[in-house]
């Protein structure tokens, strides 16, 4: 091979690295978890139902998912410093510090409209927080949600002041996409084969305060919460129990 082949070839190989996108740091080609623009109203999609909220509420609701998704992402994920987990987060909160203060006081009014006392709006306030950001660790998905959240809190730094709640509803369908394990795609045979987790199955009463317990669920009061598989029941099948 002459000199002038070897320079190609070493030429090829380098423009091949730098053009890798961000989403290869731990596969050769990550699972495509984009999802449809959400409302907040979806079953799930907020960590739990929020009976009478209005549109500006549900809003409130993803934004403060997002911050909760990209927290998590900043302490859990700096395994992988390519992934700027945290640098972006804190970039978020500097530059949207006045919406994210407005969606703080929308949520604050829900819990206090729709609980008797302000005392118990912000108890309730305080549990919603907690399972929004436990709802977002995970340890088998680790990877995969860390490389969403990742690629969310990237894109997060081009959204203009006030539009950030519009993002979170544009996103926050993959973000919970990457609670499940997934693993390579480009190569499915053999042992780098690894199959999506099934989405977990709620049971009807998952906002039930007498099923949590400092924020605990109480799984011999109310049942367990299933990740359904070929073994387990159907979402019917539990809500019926």
């Amino acid at each position: 091979m002459n000199v002038l082949r070897i320079g190609l070839v070493v030429a090829g190989v380098a423009a091949m690295l730098v053009s890798t996108p961000a989403s290869a740091q731990f596969y050769f080609q990550s699972k495509d978890l984009s999802g449809p623009r959400v409302t907040g109203a979806e079953p799930g999609i907020v960590g739990q139902d929020l009976p009478g909220a209005t549109p500006a509420e549900y809003r409130a609701a993803l934004l403060w998912n997002l911050r909760a998704a990209l927290n998590v992402a900043a302490l859990q994920c700096q395994f992988e410093p390519t992934l700027l987990t945290l640098g972006n987060y804190n970039a978020m909160l500097r530059n949207h510090t006045d919406e994210l203060k407005d969606d703080f006081d929308d949520l604050m009014k829900y819990f206090r409209r729709v609980n008797k006392t302000a005392k118990e709006g912000q108890t309730a306030f305080d549990q919603f927080g907690t399972r929004v950001y436990s709802g977002f660790s995970t340890v088998a998905a680790q990877r995969i949600f860390c490389q969403t959240a990742g690629r969310v809190g990237r894109d997060a730094l081009y959204v203009k002041r006030g539009e950030l709640g519009d993002f979170a509803a544009t996103r926050m369908q993959e973000l919970r996409n990457s609670l499940r394990p997934w693993g390579e795609q480009q190569f499915r045979a053999g042992g780098y084969a690894y199959l999506a987790a099934y989405p977990p199955v709620f049971p009807a009463n998952f906002a039930d305060k007498k099923c949590w317990r400092r924020d605990v669920w109480q799984e011999r009061r109310c049942g367990p919460v299933y990740y359904r598989t070929a073994a387990t029941p159907s979402a019917a099948a539990v809500a019926n129990r």
